[in-house]
């Protein structure tokens, strides 16, 4: 099967959003700010090539694992393994439903693709170091991939796992650091400043790439790099736009945890359809 091209993974990203209002605005709650900034990475991910996976087979022994440590962003996973064809679509509205599959984050064994559950924040890294050092155990060729949100990123516990990961030579993990600069409180930097981020994770020993986290080939780019390690792990730093693809939702820290209400839910609809067109 031919991978999509940057504009058509673009137009997959825009879908991926749309979904994620239908989705959140149906609830009537949920995170639809960061998951609209990590869409184009989803759409890299599953469906340009990013992830080696089989939606007929979420069990293959071979396939890239990929741990969602901002677990509150679930819409945006949900919304990439539906439209892979994990589940039915349909599925979707089914978001936060008591009784239902798709829960507010993530919970391995529900739902076909989840390798983790996820949504205590700061975990994430620290358990894609586990999977990435079995992997390197077994003599297994999989990546691990892990999405970070920047606001978490102020947890310690991130970095006890970036030691390790560079003490065990995890080459094959790949760590995503969605940076959007906002969180639930507002600004990251006012809360507990992480500048200069990239600084960091050098001097953790990691390699370390910045993108343009809305830049379909430069994220494919990235992933190349990264998959190409043979010593180290690698930190993708991606500069992004919270709420990117909603006019009012950009930059935007209310709408961290904040469903559209229905006329909102009507204009991010056409803006987001529109540009996907």
């Amino acid at each position: 099967m031919s991978v999509p091209d940057a504009s058509e993974l673009k137009a997959i990203a825009d879908r991926l959003r749309a979904d994620v209002i239908e989705m959140t605005s149906a609830a009537g709650s949920g995170h639809p700010g960061g998951s609209l900034s990590s869409a184009d990475l989803m759409a890299v991910l599953y469906f340009g090539g990013g992830l080696r996976h089989d939606p007929s087979n979420p069990a293959w022994e071979d396939r890239d694992r990929f741990v969602l440590s901002k677990g509150h962003v679930a819409p945006v996973l949900y919304a990439a393994l539906a439209e892979s064809g994990y589940f039915p679509t349909e599925e979707l509205l089914t978001l936060r439903r008591i009784g239902g599959r798709l829960q507010g984050h993530p919970v391995r064994g529900k739902v076909p693709g989840v390798e983790m559950s996820t949504g205590s924040l700061g975990q994430g890294l620290s358990m894609a170091c586990g999977i990435a050092l079995a992997g390197k155990m077994d003599g297994k060729g999989y990546r691990t991939v892990c999405l970070l949100g920047d606001g978490e990123m102020q947890e310690g516990q991130n970095w006890e796992a970036a030691m390790f990961a560079r003490q065990y030579g995890l080459s094959n993990l790949v760590a995503i650091v969605d940076r959007n600069r906002l969180q639930i409180t507002g600004n990251t930097e006012d809360a507990v400043g992480l500048d200069p981020l990239p600084e960091k994770w050098k001097a953790f020993g990691w390699d370390v790439i910045v993108i343009d986290g809305h830049d379909i080939p430069m994220i494919q780019e990235a992933l190349e790099r990264a998959y190409e390690s043979t010593t180290r792990p690698t930190a993708i730093v991606m500069n992004t736009v919270k709420g990117k693809g909603v006019s009012f939702m950009e930059n935007n820290a209310s709408f961290h945890g904040k469903a559209a209400n229905a006329e909102e839910r009507e204009q991010a609809l056409r803006e987001l359809r529109g540009s996907a067109e």
